[in-house]
């Protein structure tokens, strides 16, 4: 019945089981190649949003995550049925989120750690809660476009 709920609780025990074996495995800065020159494992914190911004603003962080996450919860309650494609993706978005503020939570910074070199670029690093983040929002994305095909071809 609420089987998208399961989905997020993975998301969250994924994302901290990967952060807790960052914080205890390696030191603050610590690189691990996987692929040279491509993608590491770097144990890196991060106190702001992506790509740092908003620093420090832990406040306005918890406030902004308890909103998203009220409403994620009351989108899932009234539309989740209605698309198995919407419903995976607020499970995404709720997991990333919730993942994310236990980490502002009990930390008071992010846990980030996989870092990649794309076409000379160094990405921001990140971790499984922001990689489930990014899908989730995606994936709405694309059930909004194909809700708004199917309303397209039941007017014509």
């Amino acid at each position: 019945m609420y089987w998208y709920y399961l989905i997020a609780l993975f998301i969250i025990g994924l994302d901290q089981l990967t952060k807790w074996m960052i914080v205890r495995s390696m030191e603050l800065g610590e690189q691990i190649t996987v692929i040279n020159n491509f993608f590491y494992i770097t144990s890196h914190r991060n106190t702001g949003a992506a790509w740092g911004i908003l620093e420090g603003q832990m406040v306005f962080f918890y406030i902004v995550t308890a909103i998203v996450v009220v409403g994620v919860i009351y989108y899932m309650q009234k539309h989740a049925n209605e698309s198995k494609t919407l419903a995976v993706s607020l499970s995404l978005v709720l997991g990333g989120a919730i993942g994310n503020f236990i980490d502002r939570l009990f930390r008071q910074e992010v846990v980030d750690f996989f870092d990649f070199i794309i076409f000379g670029y160094d990405f921001p690093i990140f971790n499984v809660a922001d990689s489930s983040l990014v899908i989730g929002v995606g994936l709405i994305i694309i059930a909004m476009l194909i809700d708004e095909a199917k309303k397209g071809k039941a007017k014509s």
